[in-house]
């Protein structure tokens, strides 16, 4: 099956503007139609799906080209062992990301409770910050 660069974002959630530029750079791999548009395969698909999930982590471009083009490179121990470890710093860069994910999920769980109790009545208003006061410091 092959997508057209509208499919694809749209597949993606990204822009036309972001696939052309990833496919101008070699970061994902595109085919020509007979009009010299560009059209994706299931091959891209699976680029597209690892590039996401490494912008996820926040890797950088540059570094997301150098993971894809070593996996395009003949395999040794050495590319293979770089692989590794680029993967494995992101890999550690999503487990803290979806710590932090989860330790901002239960703050905002624990705000919405507040609220709900300051909404039912059973206790007053201590979210305005004009109704604050600082400890004195004399």
């Amino acid at each position: 099956m092959t997508y057209s660069i509208k499919e694809f974002a749209k597949m993606f959630q990204t822009t036309e503007h972001t696939l052309r530029y990833y496919t101008d750079i070699g970061l994902l791999p595109c085919q020509r139609d007979s009009g010299n548009h560009r059209i994706f395969d299931e091959t891209a698909v699976n680029w597209m799906r690892g590039i996401t999930y490494l912008k996820r982590c926040g890797t950088p471009i540059k570094d997301i080209k150098r993971y894809f083009d070593l996996c395009r490179m003949e395999e040794s121990e050495e590319n293979l062992l770089e692989r590794y470890h680029i993967i494995l710093h992101q890999c550690e860069q999503a487990h803290k990301k979806a710590a932090e994910a989860e330790a901002t999920a239960e703050y905002m769980d624990h705000k919405v409770k507040h609220y709900e109790e300051i909404l039912s009545g059973r206790i007053p208003d201590d979210t305005n910050p004009g109704t604050w006061q600082p400890n004195s410091t004399k």
